[in-house]
């Protein structure tokens, strides 16, 4: 879909697409439909991401996710433990581990570090979670120190609030993560936060829990929000510095009066 979205952008760009899946029955209906349209299936890859990095020392140009929602990673935990511990920054997820009990951010970092550095043209990201990656962990913890340094580092450009009941098995809010290392100028130390959640339209018959979608025109206006990179009722634009905070303990003397 991204491809063919792509060409009627520029009918003559010269596109190969690259991914890598872990279930089986997704695997052969992405390696089959690839052969259909006269890709090369063979940059299709199976196998976990995390352990089975199929694309070890690649960069590429524009990356799409979507991970599955607190999924549970403690049966790999020792391999990524390891990688996190002997790499560092070298690694994949030098920044930092969250719980073992939702694994979301662990593909974003993933993906980063499959990103061209900016002087090679840079790379843009864009990834959907659920509200965990944003909310949870603690100043301090592995999650929150994973956001700490997308912010630091400038990475983060912009999160846009997507309506619930828009996926077949699960009717949470969800979001948008763009991730860049080639903002223009004027993103630069700021993060764009878009509300769409009102951008929907009721569907006649619900498949699963999904019971509205984004037709064209919702899609264009939260386009046109995100481009213009103005201050209204649903876009709101923060410093860097907007998100940090430290949890501090203030412990006070004990007073005992005789």
């Amino acid at each position: 879909v991204a491809e063919e979205h792509l060409r009627t952008i520029n009918p003559s760009a010269r596109l190969h697409l690259f991914g890598q899946e872990v279930q089986p029955e997704s695997y052969a209906v992405c390696r089959s439909d690839m052969m259909l349209k006269g890709q090369d299936a063979s940059r299709i890859v199976f196998g976990d991401s995390f352990t089975q990095d199929g694309f070890r020392g690649d960069r590429f140009d524009y990356m799409l996710a979507n991970p599955p929602y607190g999924k549970d990673w403690k049966p790999i935990e020792a391999k990524i433990k390891a990688e996190h511990r002997n790499l560092g920054r070298e690694g994949r997820f030098g920044a930092g581990l969250p719980a073992t009990t939702d694994g979301q951010i662990l593909f974003l970092q993933q993906m980063i570090s499959k990103m061209r550095p900016a002087a090679d043209g840079g790379s843009r990201i864009a990834v959907v979670f659920n509200g965990a990656p944003l909310f949870s962990g603690d100043a301090g913890s592995g999650l929150s120190e994973i956001r700490r340094w997308l912010i630091e580092s400038d990475l983060l450009e912009a999160i846009v609030g997507l309506p619930d009941q828009l996926f077949y098995n699960t009717g949470i809010f969800t979001y948008i993560w763009i991730v860049t290392n080639r903002k223009q100028p004027e993103r630069q130390g700021r993060v764009q936060l878009i509300d769409a959640r009102d951008l929907f339209a009721k569907m006649r018959k619900s498949l699963g829990y999904k019971r509205n979608e984004l037709l064209i025109d919702h899609i264009s206006e939260i386009t046109s929000i995100y481009e213009s990179l103005l201050e209204s009722a649903s876009s709101k634009i923060l410093e860097n510095s907007a998100f940090g905070y430290r949890k501090i303990t203030v412990e006070r003397p004990l007073r005992v009066r005789y």
